[in-house]
């Protein structure tokens, strides 16, 4: 009989400690805004998802040294994040271009043009960026007798930063059924990849480059085109143009 009152404290217990309810209300701030080319103002293009330009939050509120937060940005160069918590935020942006952050090879910060916001709604922000290559058309795509495609490009340096001026290791003609066009979304039996050795691709650079799609006639449909160019720096990320659309009848 004794152990009765034992018990029923157990439970009492229990049912004080279930009874709490994390009340943290959910993120409901925003960041959007874009990454551009400083030398020209337009947006960076580069592509969706893990290969492309992602934003980097550091939350400063309550931490000095925080664990990096990370969303993707837009391929076209723009971001929108509507669940983001209100606190100070240290951003920054990383991708196919001359980092915002660098540090020596003892990780000491030597520049940094990250941006500090204390976030309580609304964060527009504009980061300017020299990517490493411009890669940007020449004329329209043209549809030859056999309904392959051909195109035109010009690739060149996007900064004068001799560090971020390595070979040109590849430039691509991708083809896609959708304008999610880049090296992570392609058809592989109509597109042209082409890897270059030494300094044989950096001797195209200001160069037109003539680019054919391979396979035979393309499907009749509506297909994207794209090209992308990369050097051996960073995460050997791309550079691209933008999308051009082309339906196809045969």
């Amino acid at each position: 009989m004794k152990r009765i009152p034992y018990i029923l404290l157990f439970f009492a217990l229990g049912a004080v400690s279930c009874s709490k309810v994390d009340n943290l209300s959910a993120p409901s701030c925003t960041i959007t805004g874009s990454t551009v080319d400083e030398g020209t103002g337009n947006t960076l293009q580069t592509e969706i998802g893990g290969g492309g330009t992602r934003l980097k939050l550091l939350e400063t509120s309550y931490d000095s040294a925080p664990v990096p937060l990370y969303f993707q940005s837009m391929q076209d160069g723009t971001f929108n994040n509507t669940k983001v918590f209100a606190a100070t935020y240290k951003v920054s942006v990383e991708g196919p271009f001359v980092p915002l952050v660098r540090t020596d090879n003892s990780g000491n910060t030597i520049s940094d043009s990250s941006q500090t916001i204390q976030l309580k709604s609304t964060a527009t922000l504009t980061f300017k960026v020299q990517p490493y290559l411009r890669v940007e058309w020449v004329g329209d795509p043209v549809v030859n007798a056999d309904t392959t495609v051909t195109v035109k490009v010009r690739v060149t340096r996007g900064t004068a930063d001799t560090a971020y001026q390595q070979d040109l290791t590849d430039i691509n003609l991708y083809v896609s059924n959708t304008k999610y066009d880049g090296n992570n979304n392609y058809d592989p039996r109509y597109s042209t990849l082409t890897s270059y050795s030494g300094s044989t691709g950096t001797a195209l650079l200001g160069q037109t480059v003539t680019i054919t799609t391979k396979g035979g006639a393309l499907a009749p449909q509506d297909t994207y085109l794209r090209v992308g160019a990369r050097i051996s720096a960073g995460l050997n990320q791309y550079n691209y143009t933008t999308p051009v659309s082309i339906t196809l009848q045969h």
